[in-house]
């Protein structure tokens, strides 16, 4: 479903705009369009269905795609259907006129990674647009190299121009506690953070941004920087997933691609699992995704070496000797190389 084909929960329809170019506009604290001082002021209504209207909005839509494609996260996930539901009541209370301060919407991103973080924040930058919260809400993600300069003066232009280019939307930075390095008097990611903040105070209705990484470092890092932990409004922590959860990432990542384990596959795909997620570097549905492109690789060598007409079902099954072949079953740990990040983080 594209996203155009909402409308904002609250914004008037097409029709009702007014037609007349000469007719004057504003935006809302929240980015909403309202009447312009010219036109009469609204009917207050005598009752609003926030269920119905956030419904339409697609919002629900969104939640629920977030359902489906993450295993698990249920405390994150209730943690955005709250936030959701703080900015459907806050758009019916200015409704019926009353009027509050926008909610501060930074957030805070904590847990290892693999563990969806960065597509909880796409799909939270996909509500606050529906609900008119953010005028585009799209995402940007980067980590310090997109932020921080080699040398003086190089730090404030890349800065901005980050941020120029998430406006609207979200910007989310991914390993933030890096953006300090308390050790080095000559860094400069101080010169960001600072542009960073001076951006969240002052500009706080036209962008989002979501600092994400490991718990303890981002505990530091806040200590380290007051003024930045003061601005983050929402603190959400992803858990590791327990070794059901991995298994069932596993199927649902292979069903979108048109693979599915045999009988004998799976168990050993656990066992797999269970081996890698005790060792360092685990990363969660990242290690599960590898895994699977690894099984993939053995699979088709075993199928193309096998000299023989080959089925429907034989290219769609992952056996268990495509699992069995793995380093973390055939070498000792000291032999292992480190996991490579050879497909995009989840």
């Amino acid at each position: 479903m594209m996203q155009e084909s909402h409308v904002p929960f609250g914004m008037p329809r097409p029709g009702a705009l007014p037609l007349d170019p000469a007719a004057p506009e504003s935006v809302s604290r929240n980015g909403v369009l309202v009447p312009g001082a010219t036109d009469p002021a609204p009917a207050i209504p005598e009752g609003i269905n926030v269920e119905a209207e956030a419904r339409e909005s697609g919002v629900f839509d969104v939640i629920d795609d977030l359902d489906r494609e993450l295993v698990g996260l249920d405390p994150v996930k209730t943690r955005i259907r709250e936030v959701a539901a703080l900015l459907v009541v806050d758009m019916a209370r200015r409704r019926f006129g009353l009027e509050a301060e926008r909610p501060n919407l930074h957030m805070c991103f904590t847990g290892s990674p693999g563990t969806g973080k960065t597509t909880v924040a796409m799909r939270m930058a996909t509500v606050l647009h529906r609900l008119g919260y953010l005028a585009k809400g799209h995402l940007v993600a980067v980590t310090r190299d997109e932020l921080v300069g080699q040398y003086i003066g190089h730090t404030a232009p890349k800065t901005r121009e980050v941020l120029k280019r998430a406006m609207g939307g979200v910007l989310f930075i991914d390993e933030a506690y890096y953006l300090h390095r308390q050790e080095n008097e000559r860094d400069y990611g101080q010169e960001a953070i600072e542009i960073l903040l001076q951006v969240m105070e002052n500009q706080r209705n036209d962008i989002v941004v979501i600092l994400a990484g490991y718990r303890d470092r981002m505990d530091q890092f806040f200590s380290s920087n007051p003024g930045m932990g003061s601005r983050i409004a929402h603190h959400i922590d992803f858990p590791d997933y327990s070794l059901d959860e991995l298994v069932a990432i596993a199927r649902i990542m292979l069903d979108g691609q048109r693979y599915a384990f045999s009988n004998d596959a799976e168990p050993a795909f656990r066992e797999l699992m269970l081996r890698r997620m005790t060792q360092p570097r685990f990363a969660n549905a990242r290690s599960v995704r590898n895994a699977l492109e690894r099984a993939r690789l053995r699979q088709a060598n075993r199928l193309v070496s096998g000299g023989r007409s080959l089925t429907r079902d034989d290219l769609m099954r992952i056996e268990a000797e495509d699992i069995y072949k793995s380093r973390w079953f055939t070498e000792g740990p000291e032999s292992r190389p480190s996991e490579e990040r050879v497909v995009p983080a989840v």
